[in-house]
């Protein structure tokens, strides 16, 4: 909002202005969650009327033979929303102090630890959905089809590694400039402009605009056919795949026009002394540079629009749970590779500034205070970092499954 709001902007640029626009983001998230309990509190005291907010209650509900909710007054509300804000007022907390005293995002981790968690329950669903039952010899679906979506989960996981971390590099050369006797300039830099720049904030944006519909439908015209399937539409089907995915174009490049600044960018490489090999400085420059980033954009907004729609047409189209078929795509699994990827970004930089071998790429960091000797300690203490990461996720993966079907 600070590229959007020109006040936010100016504050940002204050001295301790980010502290006061954190202060201004707390106080909006109490509004916010006091706001949401309550509407989530309405839904698990009327869950028939409210069946959008928690999809498949019903179901559940009449399998159980008992209402979610006995207290159907204002202690339960009041209740619920005291609970959900001080579980987030909590969390934040949490990432802020994960953020100053560890590694990686606080925030993001603990989004990404939620959404692993339930990894063990979404295997355990596709176990019991693929593989054939004791007592009946059949599986709901082909088992053939778990194979093809092994197979398609390593493609798709690794079409959006490749989308994440891939860049247009564009060729940035410095004029050469004489100071006393010694010469600066003259070497060529690159300038990577990323393809998926907006990352996965389009889609958060088109999901949260797609269902503030629905939900205004279900409090406030319970009793209209015509909201109520105005309300389906946006739910399910093709009207929802194109609102979706027109809303995720439009995020997409509205994410690049307020954060991506292609007139500063040229006069910053005007300024010390840098060009675009065949573009002409100023001006030029910057148009050269949006209509790259314009042709970047949609190619990354169609990769968006692909993986936040992949989860429903597996669902829909091959019975693949839906605990399940999240993974294939959506939200979840962009956070999980972007908040993985970052986070092994930043182990590497701390492995390399203490003088041990990085895992991401094979580099030897040498120096002359440092022979083979430390360099051979630092790479084995690297690798042994690593295995007992590894080894620690399989545990916990594991456990779970284990835990689970304990449980059941």
């Amino acid at each position: 909002l600070t590229a959007v709001i020109p006040q936010l902007g100016r504050l940002a640029r204050e001295d301790g202005g980010r502290q006061k626009i954190m202060q201004l983001t707390r106080y909006a998230t109490v509004g916010l969650c006091i706001f949401q309990g309550y509407l989530l509190a309405l839904s698990f005291q009327h869950p028939e009327s409210y069946h959008t907010m928690l999809p498949g209650i019903m179901d559940t509900i009449r399998n159980v033979g008992i209402p979610l909710v006995d207290d159907l007054g204002w202690k339960f509300r009041i209740v619920t929303v005291v609970s959900l804000t001080t579980g987030t007022l909590l969390l934040m907390w949490m990432g802020d102090q994960i953020t100053e005293r560890g590694i990686g995002n606080g925030i993001s981790l603990i989004i990404t630890v939620g959404i692993v968690a339930r990894l063990p329950a979404a295997l355990a669903q596709a176990w019991k959905t693929f593989v054939p039952s004791a007592q009946t010899g059949s599986s709901q679906v082909n088992p053939m089809v778990l194979v093809l979506l092994v197979l398609f989960l390593i493609i798709v996981i690794a079409a959006v590694i490749t989308i994440t971390q891939g860049v247009r590099k564009i060729t940035v050369q410095y004029a050469k400039r004489v100071v006393g006797r010694k010469m600066y300039g003259g070497q060529t830099q690159y300038m990577p402009l990323k393809v998926n720049y907006a990352g996965v904030m389009p889609i958060i944006f088109a999901w949260a605009l797609l269902l503030f519909p629905a939900t205004i439908v279900q409090y406030g015209f319970k009793g209209s056919p015509m909201a109520n399937r105005i309300a389906g539409a946006l739910s399910t089907g093709w009207p929802h795949y194109v609102a979706l995915a027109a809303m995720i174009f439009f995020f997409s490049y509205f994410w690049v026009a307020t954060q991506f600044q292609p007139t500063q960018i040229a006069d910053d490489l005007k300024k010390y002394g840098g060009y675009i090999p065949g573009v002409r400085p100023g001006k030029p420059t910057a148009d050269f540079l949006d209509f790259t980033m314009t042709r970047l954009t949609f190619a990354g907004a169609v990769f968006l629009t692909l993986i936040a729609v992949l989860p429903s047409l597996l669902s829909q189209g091959l019975n693949v749970p839906m605990i399940t078929a999240q993974f294939f795509g959506g939200t979840s699994l962009l956070i999980i590779v972007g908040v993985m990827l970052d986070t092994m970004r930043q182990v590497e930089t701390h492995l390399i500034q203490r003088h041990y071998d990085g895992f991401l790429r094979k580099g030897r960091i040498r120096g002359r205070a440092f022979g083979a000797g430390a360099y051979s300690r630092g790479e084995s203490v690297a690798s042994g970092t690593l295995m007992w990461l590894y080894v620690g996720i399989a545990v916990i993966v594991i456990a779970g499954v284990a835990i689970f079907f304990y449980g059941r």
